[in-house]
């Protein structure tokens, strides 16, 4: 590594990160050279972006076509009541580069799919899934498979949450805890048609943000091969196993839900 990565600002705001031995100046010097790619910019992306850039990663994007509506306050931290019916990518990249102006924030304003997963991912360290439908986390999976990527997935349901890494050191994919079908064979209703404790994909999206600094420092336990499933009512947590499917690496084409 080339001497003086971090300038004397980075050293002064990331100090209390730096101090910590896990981290460290090493471990502050690969978040600066870091990329991340966050698909999705509500809920779960929110914190997610907030707290890779508060922690000083040196690039981080925002794949995002939806408007802020008024619907989306109770739980997507980084709008305002001014900023229904704007463009999220807009504010979001706005709010963070005022959050850090050291971090390097671009936007995909699009709906990523099945044509352009391939030509936006391929230029990022670590993918983060932070979205609410299974059609697109089948594209990001398999987009990071063939790729050769780590997908940081989150999803939430009424007071659950969960939260795994696939696809690290061709560890378990998606397809793996989640074998493809069909849309029809989907049996549980998606989170936006019944309701959502608002402070849940704030707790789920920390947990996540928390996964990609662990795999970008390569510090602590990654969940790898593991889902980590908890319960915000009860204060439940358990962790389940995911078999690593060898025949779910040899995907060579981007399929719809499929």
């Amino acid at each position: 590594m080339p001497d003086n990565i971090l300038s004397q600002r980075e050293l002064r705001r990331y100090s209390k990160q730096i101090m910590i031995p896990e981290i460290g100046i090493e471990g502050q010097e690969k978040l600066k050279q870091a990329s991340v790619l966050v698909i999705g910019a509500g809920g779960l992306g929110c914190p997610v972006l907030q707290y890779l850039v508060a922690a000083g990663v040196g690039k981080v994007a925002i794949v995002e076509f939806d408007m802020v509506n008024e619907t989306n306050l109770q739980r997507q931290i980084l709008y305002g009541s001014d900023d229904v019916g704007k463009l999220k990518s807009i504010i979001a990249k706005n709010r963070l580069e005022h959050l850090n102006p050291l971090v390097e924030i671009e936007i995909f304003n699009l709906r990523l799919d099945a044509t352009n997963s391939l030509g936006i991912i391929k230029d990022f360290d670590v993918i983060v899934d932070a979205t609410d439908n299974l059609e697109t986390r089948y594209i990001i999976n398999d987009s990071c498979v063939i790729l050769n990527k780590p997908m940081i997935h989150g999803a939430i349901y009424k007071f659950e949450g969960q939260v795994s890494v696939f696809n690290y050191n061709e560890g378990a994919t998606y397809r793996c805890y989640n074998p493809s079908g069909s849309k029809k064979d989907y049996k549980n209703p998606f989170p936006a048609d019944v309701g959502l404790l608002g402070v849940l994909p704030g707790i789920t999206g920390t947990f996540m943000a928390n996964e990609v600094i662990k795999v970008i420092t390569g510090i602590g336990n990654i969940l790898s091969g593991k889902v980590l499933l908890f319960n915000i009512l009860d204060h439940s947590s358990r962790l389940i196993t995911v078999k690593n499917v060898p025949g779910n690496h040899n995907i060579k084409v981007i399929n719809n839900f499929c």
